[in-house]
């Protein structure tokens, strides 16, 4: 685990295929991606300057809930000022992400999970990080924790198929686990109450959601 917090960030590229100011960086010799808050672009259905906010409370679900899918992430300042930094993951070149993300794998169904939490609305292939068949890590939280339903995945295969008694525990305390106090720096008091009004219908339903007919189910390009 590297020092995200300390050391200076030395930036090195940008990563271009995404919306926002993505850049990576060094901190002490290890790569980091740092996106500030200054390069965010406004979106009609969040709040603006908030998108790293919620990358880091994306963060902090997949730490406390022991997903373990959100490389290590911190808020802090850098060259462009206030702005999300997280531990570079390298996926591994010999993993196909298509063929693992459609498969029936446990660590897949756990991310399923995971987003259906946190209400994702862009988990694209290329937001899977394979490191090994059981290790993935995922990215690009930020369009996560809407008042509105707004799940948009490539990960549908569990729909409508039921919760195991696992799963169920970690719905149960992720409602409690959303409510502390490290969250309400990071969402509106209102997003925090849906929040747990759309965990409640997950333990009330107790199976994955269906496909809406209100919003596309997968986010485009789904790559």
């Amino acid at each position: 685990m590297i020092p995200l917090q300390d050391g200076e960030i030395s930036i090195v590229g940008r990563i271009t295929d995404a919306s926002n100011a993505t850049l990576l960086g060094e901190i002490n010799g290890a790569r980091i991606v740092y996106k500030p808050v200054a390069g965010e672009r406004p979106l009609w259905d969040f709040p603006d300057g908030n998108l790293a906010q919620r990358e880091y409370a994306a963060f902090l679900i997949s730490q406390m809930l022991d997903f373990n899918i959100v490389p290590q992430t911190v808020l802090r300042d850098g060259p462009y000022g206030l702005g999300m930094v997280q531990e570079w993951c390298e996926p591994s070149e010999e993993i196909d992400v298509v063929e693992l993300s459609q498969s029936d794998s446990p660590v897949i169904r756990k991310m399923a999970l995971f987003d259906i939490l946190i209400n994702n609305g862009d988990r694209k292939f290329g937001h899977i990080l394979p490191i090994t068949l059981n290790q993935v890590r995922g990215c690009d939280h930020g369009v996560t924790f809407n008042v509105e339903n707004r799940l948009r995945t490539v990960l549908w295969q569990w729909a409508g198929e039921r919760f195991t008694q696992d799963e169920t525990l970690v719905i149960a305390k992720f409602i409690d686990t959303i409510q502390e106090s490290s969250f309400e720096a990071l969402l509106a008091p209102h997003e925090i109450a849906a929040s747990v009004i759309r965990a409640n219908e997950f333990l009330q339903s107790g199976v994955f959601p269906q496909p809406s007919d209100e919003w596309p189910a997968i986010p485009w390009p789904p790559f």
